[in-house]
């Protein structure tokens, strides 16, 4: 069993990305990650504090009136055998936000999530390489399992026609919603306005449950 776990920050917030934006979620930031993606805005290595299983369990009791635990980082599915014990004891609902590519971690913890925002990482946009074949190993484990899932897409003025229909490729078995989210600098979008609108036709065109959702929460200059 892991007793301990490396925590960037624990916060309460609107949800700013994807299909829940505006609910109040408690946001749970964990400090490992296994790839390393061009866009990342967070610093990881600094700022860190050190929670066991009791202390975390006793913080989030703090906070009553949220919608949903968001478990985000970095790439929370890293401290799987943490969050078995962990899950196991909280009776809110919980949302993973995930670069979907430890799918056999997320096996072990699939009973205890609710809502799962999974990144597909295109190589245009975050310069790692293709990992369609993990995307698509977790994507059959959750809807297996009947979780509610659904892609997140960040992209740039990089991003390919081969990219937009592996994507739609990985959603269509299921009929998983695509969220398309433009990268972002701060506060302000990185894409041309025009070109966010041609990349959002193209793939209406091809598959019917798309959305177009920037980050809100950078909008409004909230965490």
């Amino acid at each position: 069993m892991q007793n301990k776990v490396l925590i960037k920050e624990i916060f309460e917030s609107i949800q700013g990305e994807g299909p829940y934006i505006g609910v109040n979620q408690l946001f749970i930031r964990f400090s490992k990650c296994n790839l390393n993606c061009a866009y990342c805005d967070t610093d990881f290595k600094t700022d860190l504090k050190e929670y066991s299983l009791e202390e975390l369990l006793t913080t989030i009791r703090l906070y009553k009136n949220i919608h949903s635990i968001s478990l985000t980082g970095a790439e929370p599915l890293l401290e799987v055998d943490f969050l078995y014990e962990f899950l196991k004891r909280v009776n809110h609902k919980i949302y993973l936000e995930t670069n979907g590519t430890l799918y056999k971690n997320l096996e072990k913890i699939i009973d205890y999530l609710d809502i799962i925002s999974m990144d597909i990482k295109l190589p245009s946009s975050s310069k790692m390489q293709e990992l369609y074949n993990e995307h698509a190993k977790f994507i059959q484990i959750a809807a297996e399992k009947n979780k509610e899932i659904f892609l997140k897409v960040v992209f740039d003025n990089n991003i390919t026609n081969s990219e937009i229909e592996k994507t739609i490729e990985l959603a269509k078995p299921y009929n998983l919603l695509i969220v398309l989210q433009p990268k972002s600098e701060m506060n302000k979008l990185s894409v041309d306005s025009n070109f966010i609108n041609e990349i959002f036709q193209k793939y209406c065109k091809l598959y019917n449950n798309v959305r177009l959702i920037p980050q809100v929460h950078k909008f409004i200059n909230v965490r």
